[in-house]
């Protein structure tokens, strides 16, 4: 009888142990679940009849009992800039975005964690959509699988992605287990290949979360700021009121004894008249530092309908800069990118079966807005 692919299971679910587990039930030897691997990940092979070292017996076997299911492309759209954007369709409704950013030294992907994000930071377009629920680590690892065939990626030798960054929509750290697992396959060498130093995860400051990550699986940390002090970063961040700046930063100095050799990014949008005028960036001076071996990326913020905030000028971002270099603060300016396809920072918005009300909230207050300046 043929089994249904409901009943199937997504082989993208596992990382290299669960499939030599998965591969155990079925009676098989580990080193198959490792030639599969290899076909899935390095070929980028989603037909097990093209798996040509693989038995026919097996090969059977494994068409019976599960599948190799990716995310579906709903659309695809590239910018002028060379970034590229996907559209992957979920469940139900749901979809989420992935982007690539091509520079003349390195390709970097930026995949979500969540349909939608269920921490509420004001600046972020994500978030006034709402949230309906974490990403299974099929569909997280799956948007670098749907990547990588797109651009023609081949691990090992035309690696057109060479960076990943945990920054799309979603608190990655918010949905650990399925993000680790992901992020494993990433730097698995039967997976994608990545050095932990090119695998980044960001958060809005997870503080308990920080120090099991730094236990569990050796990646980077970026850590979303864009205040350094406590009531402008709980306006802006409100899972600041529970993981205040203090307490992020123990947890940051934490990271960085148990990892001397690494470094930790902090994230800092620029809006106009809100965070950029030069006592903000004192009080970011103070607060790096407690981290002297850590960088600061500096991003402009970018517009979405609806949103209060604008983007700092030029000149203004420039100063700031300045100011936070002549303190010796390691700091860049991160350039644009895609934002005439909605694919910069902070900009991804996929299509959210909203559990929260946060979506008809913003609706409303758009209404309210557009009916006070009628």
């Amino acid at each position: 009888m043929e089994v249904n692919q409901v009943e199937k299971v997504n082989l993208l679910d596992f990382d290299r142990q669960g499939l030599r587990e998965f591969f155990a039930q079925l009676g098989e030897k580990p080193y198959r679940a490792e030639q599969v691997m290899k076909w899935i990940y390095h070929h980028l092979e989603d037909n097990f009849e093209n798996m040509t070292d693989v038995g026919k017996a097996l090969r059977a076997k494994l068409e019976a009992s599960c599948y190799i299911g990716p995310p579906k492309t709903m659309f695809d759209k590239g910018a002028a800039d060379g970034t590229h954007k996907w559209l992957l369709g979920m469940d139900g409704g749901n979809a989420v975005e992935a982007v690539y950013i091509p520079e003349p030294t390195r390709g970097t992907l930026c995949v979500s964690s969540q349909v939608g994000c269920g921490l509420n930071c004001q600046f972020c377009s994500t978030a006034t959509q709402g949230f309906n629920r974490n990403l299974a680590t099929s569909e997280i690892i799956g948007q670098m699988w749907v990547a990588a065939k797109y651009l023609g990626n081949i691990t090992h030798q035309n690696r057109r992605i060479t960076n990943v960054v945990m920054m799309g929509m979603g608190e990655p750290l918010l949905n650990f287990d399925n993000v680790v697992k992901a992020m494993s396959l990433m730097r698995d060498d039967l997976g994608f290949g990545l050095a932990s130093k090119r695998v980044t995860l960001s958060t809005a400051g997870l503080v308990p979360m920080i120090d099991k990550l730094s236990e569990t699986i050796d990646v980077s940390l970026a850590v979303s700021l864009h205040a350094a002090n406590d009531e402008l970063r709980t306006e802006l961040v409100p899972l600041n009121k529970r993981y205040p700046i203090a307490d992020l930063v123990a947890a940051c100095q934490r990271w960085i004894a148990r990892k001397p050799r690494t470094s930790i990014t902090f994230e800092y949008t620029l809006m106009k008249g809100v965070n950029d005028q030069p006592e903000h960036a004192r009080q970011l001076i103070k607060f790096m530092r407690r981290l002297p071996t850590c960088k600061v990326n500096l991003i402009p913020f970018n517009p979405f309908p609806g949103t209060r905030f604008e983007r700092s000028d030029m000149e203004v971002i420039r100063a700031f800069q300045t100011q936070l270099l002549n303190a010796n603060i390691l700091t860049m300016l991160r350039r644009t990118r895609g934002d005439d396809i909605d694919a910069a920072c902070g900009q991804l918005k996929g299509q959210v079966l909203d559990r929260t009300r946060r979506q008809a909230e913003f609706q409303k207050r758009l209404a309210e807005d557009a009916a006070h300046a009628a």
